[in-house]
């Protein structure tokens, strides 16, 4: 088959890929995508794999992640063209990762179907640990709605992926043989028999109770959803208009809700400069026996470091200070958006390098819960929940809830904050907790333990979500052991393929 119409197939099944995310939610299409990668990696010779792996990446990544242009653009100030070119280059190092794979399937003749999700799983580490990582549009997310959504409990978004990597190089070499009318069937069909075991552990695992609701620790939660448009958001002309937008949605539910959720930096401007506006709104907060969580940027004169951080205001106990240790400083920061590497060299470059307040620094890794209402909060801001690692590891035994307060105002009305909310709701499922997301202009939302959306306000409207609900207690296997499990089966599926590729060797010696 000629190379073109082999780079034509790479490039319609990595788009075809996206498909299976949000907003488009065609789950399907993540097994048909992977079925034209292997399809590429492992009927070509091996520079054409090569070449074929990149390209369906490329696609891929490109259509996933256009939605970055947005940004680049409208508030970087970038021309159109070269918004699209930086896009076009962030997906070419993307692609590296399943180029990766496809050399190394090549590389070892890998015929076994069981290393194929297990070299996905490696590629897929890689790309969500290097440069601090970029883990977004994994696959395993492609399924919170499909019937093997039960595994996110067990083995996370991770284990998913592996899923969905295994089922679909078995229907390749399922479809394989067919075509090639081969009668050696005892491998893939105790492979299928394996799927199908495991298919239907997923569906038994979405029906089991790991966590139960605790009525009584019920809250009225408010969500503001203040519209700010971003290129109004950190105009300092703009900052008191931002002021009487939330003050004035605030007021609406002081003394009705138990608590008020801000979104991420809702107001822009240094908490600590705003003293007396937060001062009030402790005081109010405290007389309407309402608590007010807001995000905000702070500054630590201390240490000298900025933070993108999270306040409560009106807690009695907790009475709130700019020194008060009730507060959440985000761990996982965006490169370029947040705080620029390599910066005295490329901030000089020009403003794609100097977006508003892309000067942060990291919060530690692993912090206390944060309290509102006498309430635990896992918290995680913006981007950070697209780590599910690190939101296992923040997560304690007393936590109630998980928080996610968000602004993808700066990805417009593009694909990008779908795709966000179905990582936060696969967190919900994953970890067995609701969660609660405040954003400044969509996707608001309130998710329950299972992962569901069971409140939704309308992007890109100035408005409030009010919701009642309970906090969960106990912990799904996934909690409890996070990624470990995953990366165990891993190696033992490693060591055992060694050993049988060992001792076939040696009877080989002996017949001879």
């Amino acid at each position: 088959m000629k190379s073109a119409l082999i780079y034509l197939i790479a490039l319609l099944s990595g788009g075809l890929g996206v498909f299976a995310f949000s907003p488009f939610d065609f789950w399907g299409a993540a097994y048909v995508s992977l079925l034209g990668l292997l399809w590429v990696v492992k009927t070509t010779k091996k520079s054409t794999a090569l070449c074929g792996a990149f390209l369906w990446g490329l696609s891929f990544f490109t259509f996933g992640v256009n939605w970055l242009h947005v940004s680049i653009h409208q508030f970087g100030g970038s021309p159109l063209w070269l918004s699209y070119i930086l896009v076009v280059l962030l997906a070419a190092y993307l692609a590296l990762f399943p180029t990766l794979f496809a050399y190394l399937i090549q590389r070892f003749k890998v015929n076994n179907l069981a290393l194929y999700p297990v070299l996905w799983t490696f590629t897929e580490f890689l790309r969500g640990w290097l440069f601090t990582g970029f883990p977004w549009l994994q696959f395993g997310y492609t399924q919170i709605d499909s019937p093997f959504s039960g595994l996110a409990p067990i083995f996370g978004v991770q284990g998913l992926t592996f899923f969905v990597m295994w089922v679909s190089a078995v229907l390749f070499s399922l479809i394989s043989h067919l075509l090639q009318k081969d009668k050696k069937w005892l491998v893939i069909t105790s492979q299928s028999a394996l799927c199908l075991i495991v298919s239907g552990l997923a569906i038994w695992s979405s029906s089991a109770n790991y966590t139960q609701e605790k009525p009584e620790k019920a809250l009225t939660i408010t969500l503001v959803q203040g519209n700010i448009e971003q290129n109004l958001k950190w105009d300092p002309e703009y900052l008191n208009a931002t002021l009487e937008i939330y003050s004035r949605l605030i007021a609406q539910h002081l003394g009705k809700s138990d608590l008020i959720i801000l979104p991420e930096a809702a107001l822009p401007t240094l908490e600590n400069r705003i003293q007396p506006f937060l001062a009030s709104l402790q005081q109010v907060a405290q007389n309407t026996g309402t608590q007010v969580m807001i995000g905000t940027i702070y500054q630590d004169w201390q240490k000298g470091k900025l933070f993108n951080s999270i306040i409560n205001l009106g807690d009695p106990d907790l009475p709130y200070s700019e020194q008060t240790s009730n507060r959440y400083n985000k761990h996982h920061l965006v490169p370029f958006g947040e705080y620029v590497p390599l910066e005295s060299l490329l901030r000089p470059l020009g403003s794609v390098f100097n977006l508003p307040m892309s000067a942060f620094q990291s919060g530690e890794e692993i912090q206390q819960p944060f309290l509102a209402k006498q309430r635990k909060f896992t918290p995680a801001i913006c981007y950070e929940i697209i780590f599910g690692a690190q939101v296992q590891k923040n997560l304690h035994a007393e936590t109630d809830f998980l928080l996610t307060i968000s602004n993808d105002a700066w990805f417009g009305n593009s694909i990008g904050p779908w795709q966000h909310l179905q990582m936060a709701r696969v967190r919900a499922l994953e970890l067995g907790k609701p969660e609660i997301r405040a954003t400044n202009t969509g996707i608001t939302v309130f998710i329950n333990a299972q992962g569901k959306v069971i409140a939704q306000a309308p992007q890109f409207v100035e408005t409030t979500l009010t919701q009642r609900i309970a906090p969960t207690v106990g912990k799904t296997p996934y909690a409890q052991l996070g990624d470990m499990p995953l990366y165990l089966l891993c190696f033992l599926l490693v060591i055992l393929r060694g050993v049988n590729l060992l001792l076939w060797r040696m009877m080989r010696k002996r017949a001879v």
